[in-house]
C-alpha cells in the first residue's frame, strides 16, 4: 500500500479534517518536549473513539507502516518522537471520564483525560488521583501510563503503576486486549504492569481503570533553607529515617532557586542559601503537627538557615507553584535545557550531586539540580544554546555521564520520564544482553513486526552505550534528524 493510499484510508476512518499533513501542521508532532529527538512523520491522525483507533492501527498494520501513540507531548525522553515516515496517532480526542465509582474508589478514563482534570472531577466526592507530575495541568493519563510517570508525592503514594488497576489496549494488529480490572478476570500474569511504562511499544492504551484516594483530612508543609547542599542532603536522610513518612520531600539547589525566583512564582530566596527543602505531610489532622515539627527539628539539627511551616493555603500553594515551575523557569536563564532522570539511593545524594557538578564543570555546562529528594529521583537541568554547533551532542553526552554516575551509586537510569530514545542505549548501564533479550522476547509477543513506536526503550542487540559517537549517530537516524531545538517544559 502506498503512503497516499494509506492516508486516504485513514481519512476515511477519522475524516479528512483529522488527518494532518504538511510541515506546519506536523511540526507540533515532530517530537515530544525533548526537541533534540525530532522526526518527520508521514501524518498525524486524531481518532475519536476505540473503533477509530483500532481501524487506524489496523490500516497501518496492513500497510506495514509504523505508528507512534501520542498524548499531550509533555514527555521528556523522546518516547513520542516519530521516526521519518511514521504515523502519529494522537489520542487527544479520547478525553472522556467514562465512569466513577465512589464506593470502590475507582474511575475508568480514556487516555486523553488531563491528569489534573480527573482530580478536579472527583473532588466533590472527596476523592482525588494521587500521581502528580509537574506537568499535571497538561499531561494526560495515557501518557502517564505509557511512561509510568511519577510526581512530587510519589514518595508516599508511588508512581502511576501503583494506581492503575486495568487497561484496554489496541494491539499492533488492531485487535483489542483487556487486562486487570477491565478484563474478564484478574488472575494470571500481570499484563497491566507490563503495559505500564512500555511507552506505546506494545500497543495503544485506550482506557484505564485507576485507583482514587480520599482527600487528606489535613496537610502541613514546611520550607527549610540551607547554606550547603550537604546539610540539606543530611536532613533528607534523617527525616526519612525518623519514623514518619512525608508525602513529599523536594529539593532545589541555588541555581534552580535563581531560575524559579525569576519566574511567575517568586519566593524570594536569600542569596546565601545553597539549597531549599520542601517537606509535606498529609493524612489525619491528629498528629500531623507533631510530624511537621519533628521534620523541622531535624532540619534545625542539620544546620538549617531558616525553616518554617506554611502559614496558610496561599503560602503553601506559592511554594508548590514555585517548585513545580522549575523546568519552565529555565527559560529565564537559558535558551534551552536538557533534563536527566536518574535515581540513586538517598544515602548517595551528597556524593552524586558532587559528581554531577564535576561532570558539568568538565563539559563547561551550567546545571541546576531540582529533584524528588525523598526517593532519590534526580533531575539535573543542563542549560545550553542549541544554536551553538556541537552543543546538543555535548549536552546529551553529559546527560549520559550523569546517568552512569547514578548507576554506579546503585541507582537506575529513569525514575519517571521513561527511556524513549534518550536513554535507550543507557539501558546497557543496567542490563546485560541476556536481560535485554528477555525483554525483547516479551515485546515480540505483542508486536512481532515491530510496528508500535519502533526504536524506543530497548537498544538494538550488541550496542554499547559507552560508544557515545555511534549512539548519537544512531539516534539521529532513528529520530529522523528532523527539526531541532531546545527541550520544552514538561
Amino acid at each position: 500500500m502506498s503512503s497516499g493510499t494509506l492516508i486516504e484510508e485513514l481519512a476515511a476512518v477519522v475524516g479528512p479534517r483529522y488527518v494532518l499533513r504538511g510541515r506546519a501542521a506536523l511540526l507540533p508532532y515532530a517530537s515530544d518536549a525533548n526537541r533534540i529527538f525530532a522526526g518527520r512523520p508521514l501524518c498525524a491522525v486524531c481518532p475519536a473513539d476505540t473503533a477509530q483507533v483500532a481501524a487506524v492501527v489496523s490500516a497501518c498494520h496492513r500497510a506495514g507502516v509504523a505508528f507512534v501513540p501520542r498524548g499531550a507531548g509533555t514527555g521528556l525522553s523522546g518516547g513520542a518522537s516519530p521516526g521519518d515516515g511514521e504515523v502519529v496517532v494522537s489520542l487527544a480526542r479520547l478525553n472522556r471520564i467514562r465512569a466513577v465509582d465512589a464506593a470502590s474508589r475507582t474511575a475508568v478514563v480514556e487516555p486523553g483525560v488531563v491528569n489534573l482534570r480527573l482530580s478536579q472531577h472527583v473532588a466533590p466526592l472527596g476523592l482525588y488521583y494521587a500521581p502528580d507530575p509537574s506537568s499535571q495541568s497538561a499531561c494526560t493519563i495515557g501518557g502517564n501510563v505509557a511512561e509510568n510517570a511519577g510526581g512530587a508525592h510519589c514518595l508516599k503514594y508511588g508512581v502511576t503503576t501503583n494506581h492503575v488497576l486495568g487497561l484496554e489496549v489496541v494491539l499492533p494488529d488492531g485487535s483489542l486486549l483487556r487486562t486487570g480490572a477491565l478484563g474478564p478476570r484478574c488472575q494470571g500474569y500481570d499484563l497491566t504492569g507490563a503495559f505500564c511504562g512500555s511507552e506505546g511499544t506494545m500497543g495503544v492504551v485506550i482506557a484505564a481503570c485507576v485507583r482514587l484516594l480520599p482527600r487528606p483530612q489535613a496537610v502541613r508543609t514546611a520550607l527549610a533553607l540551607f547554606r550547603s547542599v550537604e546539610d540539606a542532603a543530611a536532613a533528607v536522610q534523617r527525616v526519612t529515617a525518623c519514623g514518619v513518612l512525608p508525602a513529599a520531600l523536594e529539593m532545589m539547589d541555588q541555581n534552580a532557586m535563581t531560575a524559579v525566583d525569576r519566574g511567575a512564582y517568586p519566593v524570594g530566596y536569600p542569596p546565601d542559601v545553597r539549597a531549599a527543602l520542601l517537606v509535606e505531610f498529609d493524612g489525619l489532622a491528629r498528629g500531623l503537627d507533631e510530624h511537621a515539627e519533628a521534620a523541622m527539628a531535624i532540619c534545625r539539627q542539620c544546620g538549617v538557615s531558616e525553616v518554617r511551616q506554611a502559614r496558610d493555603d496561599a503560602e503553601r500553594h506559592l511554594w508548590w507553584n514555585n517548585r513545580k515551575a522549575a523546568f519552565a523557569a529555565m527559560g529565564t536563564v537559558a535558551r534551552a535545557y536538557y533534563v536527566a532522570d536518574g535515581v540513586i539511593p538517598r544515602t548517595a545524594l551528597t556524593t552524586v550531586l558532587g559528581q554531577i557538578a564535576e561532570i558539568a564543570a568538565d563539559a563547561r555546562l551550567w546545571v541546576a539540580d531540582v529533584f524528588h529528594a525523598g526517593d532519590g529521583n534526580l533531575h539535573p537541568l543542563i542549560a545550553y544554546d542549541p544554536a551553538v554547533a556541537g552543543m546538543e551532542r555535548r549536552v546529551v553526552e553529559t546527560g549520559s555521564a550523569i546517568l552512569a554516575a547514578c548507576v554506579r551509586a546503585g541507582g537506575v537510569v529513569s525514575g519517571e520520564h521513561g527511556v524513549g530514545l534518550e536513554k535507550r542505549d543507557e539501558l546497557y548501564y543496567c542490563f546485560d544482553e541476556q536481560d535485554l533479550a528477555a525483554q525483547r522476547d516479551l515485546h515480540a509477543i505483542f508486536d512481532p513486526d515491530d510496528r508500535a513506536n519502533p526504536g524506543k526503550v530497548l537498544p538494538l542487540p550488541g550496542r554499547c552505550a559507552e560508544v557515545r559517537a555511534a549512539a548519537w549517530d544512531a539516534r539521529a537516524r532513528v529520530a529522523g534528524a528532523g527539526e531541532r531545538g531546545g527541550a520544552a517544559a514538561g
